[in-house]
């Protein structure tokens, strides 16, 4: 008989409490996705501004929301775990969230809240996965083109509230940690 395997335990917890953020969000009707899971200018002496630069990207508005985010995650997430390691992943990503939230809150009144900023660091991460010194992959510069190209657009064209500057900055923390970890075991082969 076949087990079910925790495969990814970064990459699945981060599903798993994103889901319950969710649900006990719609139970209080939004009030939770504005005290813990949502990023916004406030006062530096509430504690809970630290905890919401990091809470913020397990929010989401909507099931479509979450399960807009988490399609891509649980495609590219576990693939990369099993690249960097579950600690580098980890640390890889409070940093984005991190990143992202102070970012936010410095050019944006807006509240944030998704895992939108994640998804774009996934995206570049995995990008970078057949990187090679001296040499830049195509399928990379596509993607970087397309992703910088839809994001560029989306703020020309579209007036919806979604907060592109934080998806173009999750892309590039993506990035710069792709070079830097295949650099990193690039020089340790060579």
């Amino acid at each position: 008989m076949k087990t079910l395997q925790y495969n990814s335990p970064v990459i699945l917890t981060y599903t798993i409490l994103s889901f319950a953020a969710l649900v006990i969000a719609m139970v209080t009707n939004g009030a939770a996705n504005s005290y813990f899971f949502s990023v916004y200018r406030s006062s530096f002496s509430d504690p809970l501004f630290y905890v919401r630069l990091f809470t913020h990207v397990l929010g989401h508005a909507s099931f479509e929301h979450y399960f807009n985010n988490f399609l891509t995650i649980l495609l590219i997430g576990p693939m990369l775990e099993e690249k960097y390691g579950s600690k580098a992943l980890l640390k890889m990503m409070v940093i984005t969230a991190l990143c992202t939230g102070t970012l936010h809150i410095i050019f944006s009144t807006n509240a944030l809240l998704g895992a939108s900023g994640i998804v774009f660091f996934l995206i570049l991460l995995a990008s970078y996965a057949n990187f090679e010194k001296g040499r830049v992959p195509i399928t990379l510069v596509l993607v970087i083109s397309i992703f910088l190209g839809r994001e560029i657009m989306g703020a020309l064209i579209f007036d919806d509230n979604i907060a592109r500057m934080t998806h173009v900055f999750g892309g590039v923390i993506g990035a710069i940690f792709g070079y830097y970890y295949n650099n990193k075991s690039k020089s340790k082969k060579g």
